[in-house]
Formats: C-alpha cells, structure tokens, sequence
C-alpha cells in the first residue's frame, strides 16, 4: 500500500459519495502490531468523518488504526453508541469490529470485516457471528468489507440455516480492479433494513490504488 496515494483516493471518493459510513480493510500493516499506514487524523479532518475506533479497546493496539486492518469511519449525525470486536476462527488472523450507532431514536448495527478465501473457513467465521448476534438485542444490521464470497448468490457462508439470520444485498463484481470479475466486496443487511443501488466505483486511481474496486450501496433501516 502507498498510504499517500491511498489517503488522497480515499478522500477523492468520499468528497463525492459523502458516505455516512466508510468501512476500510487492509488498511493496517499485515503483521503484528498491524501498525497504522494511513494518517486516521488528515482523513477525519478533510472528510468531516468521525473515526468509529478512537477508543483503543477497539482497535488491534495503541499502534493500530483498527482490528486487523478493519477501519470504520462515520457521519456525526450518528451517535456510537457502543463497540467491540470480535475474533475470528481460521488459518490468517481474521476478525469482525461490531458497533451500534444511533440514528435519531433507531439504533442499527455495523460489522466490518474480513473473511476468509476458503469457503469452509468463510462458513465457521459467519458460524460465530451468528452466535455472538444470538446474544445481542435485535436490531437493523449491516454487515460489509471484503467477505470473500464470488458467488452472486452469497454461498454456502450466509445461509440463514449456518449463520442464523438472514443477511440479503445485492452484488456488484469489485475483483480484480483492472477487469473486474468477482464480487467479493459485499454490503449486506438484515431485516428490516434493505440495501439497494449497489455499484462498484470505477476510478482509474482507485484501480492504481488496490486490486479491489470499491463498493457503494444505499441502505434503508426501516
């Protein structure tokens, strides 16, 4: 990663979606202390965002900018409610950072990760956030980063009969940037939340920037 080339892009893009969420993976360094590459600071203060893993408890370590390379910004018209993050099962260091926002008086959920290659791997990381969402008050969720799944119909790791609830999105093909064929970078919800306008963002610096487009969506909570 050029985090000078990857900061600038990532602004460029958010100076024109204006997101209310931006979800990052692999934007820490690949070893442990997964070290920040990007300046969190310039990003927050050009893109009006707020940095959703200020507090170190959810990020890897003081040195990080998030939880495996999983960085989450949002709009400050939402209140964070409450975060943690999640470890995952499988062969590479994966794991899940889990926040509630308050939109007004409707709470709803974010989990931003990323899963494994392996389809059986995939299967057992959503296994566990199934059980951990068991647990936890029913809300709009919304689940999205690099989940590795090419199938357009999601695959065997998010069937509601493995994973427990029912997440649902459309799919735009985001791998590899140059020709992009597989849609691995997925923006998915649970009802009643409905995501729509999926795309992925063809821009020549992004291509130049990561071997993933990035994805857009439009979800509804209600």
């Amino acid at each position: 990663m050029d985090p000078i080339r990857t900061a600038d892009v990532t602004l460029e893009l958010v100076k024109a979606a204006t997101p209310d969420l931006l979800i990052l993976t692999e934007a820490d360094a690949e070893q442990p202390p997964y070290g920040a590459l990007l300046d969190i600071d310039e990003i927050v203060e050009k893109s009006a965002l707020r940095h959703a893993q200020a507090d170190a408890a959810l990020r890897w370590g003081d040195r990080s900018s998030g939880f495996l390379g999983t960085v989450v910004f949002y709009a400050g018209r939402f209140d964070l409610v409450q975060g943690t993050v999640l470890d995952l099962p499988g062969h590479y260091p994966r794991g899940a950072t889990i926040l509630t926002f308050r939109d007004q008086s409707l709470l709803f959920r974010v989990i931003a990760t990323h899963l494994s290659l392996s389809q059986a791997l995939r299967a057992v990381q959503m296994r566990t956030i199934g059980q951990y969402l068991d647990r936890q008050p029913s809300m709009p969720t919304i689940l999205a980063g690099d989940l590795n799944e090419w199938r357009p119909w999601n695959g065997l790791a998010f069937s509601k009969r493995l994973v427990g609830h029912s997440f649902r999105g459309p799919s735009a093909r985001s791998f590899p940037s140059g020709r992009p064929l597989l849609p691995l970078d997925r923006i998915l919800a649970t009802a009643p939340a409905h995501v729509k306008d999926t795309g992925a963002i063809f821009s020549e610096r992004a291509r130049k920037t990561s071997d993933h487009l990035p994805v857009r969506a439009t979800v509804t909570l209600v």
